[in-house]
């Protein structure tokens, strides 16, 4: 089977066909048997479209060069990132990075931890680690700041 995206010639309606080959809907249209299902117009032609060709099962994403030499994945069917937002997030990794340097890692004890520094139990410092939604209303709730981080970050005993 092959799906066409047909178009009328009077009322320029669009809609899609299917046939058994290319040459299935060539005899249908010279035998009359196409029409508008809008419009009811029998001259129907094929509309430009874009060839749906999905990427082979044993294929690996593109590997390509950034502007700074750094290798990125190109995603299949994902559209070019604008220049622009593509240099903010990298501007803010640079950010989340340079503040995490001077922040001290509690993995799973954040909100233990900020509890303790917030009741007086702990030395004043800046932390970053991982809490449940939950533990963060909790939070919040007995006015503990708390802010999640804007882009994912890769806990230090992950990293290879």
């Amino acid at each position: 089977m092959i799906a066409y995206d047909l178009v009328c010639k009077a009322g320029e309606h669009r809609f899609e066909g299917w046939f058994g080959s290319s040459s299935d809907f060539d005899k249908q249209k010279s035998e009359g048997l196409l029409a508008c299902p809008v419009c009811g117009d029998p001259e129907v032609g094929k509309a430009v479209m874009a060839a749906n060709v999905g990427r082979k099962g044993n294929q690996v994403p593109a590997i390509r060069k950034n502007d700074d030499g750094a290798e990125a994945v190109a995603l299949a069917n994902m559209p070019e990132m604008p220049a622009e937002m593509v240099e903010m997030i990298g501007k803010v990794a640079q950010l989340q990075a340079k503040m995490l340097e001077k922040s001290d890692w509690v993995g799973d004890r954040f909100a233990d931890e900020a509890r303790a520094i917030h009741y007086g139990d702990s030395p004043d410092r800046i932390i970053h680690g991982s809490a449940t939604i939950d533990d963060a209303r909790e939070l919040h709730d007995e006015g503990i700041s708390v802010a999640p981080l804007p882009l994912p970050f890769v806990p230090p005993e992950a990293k290879n």
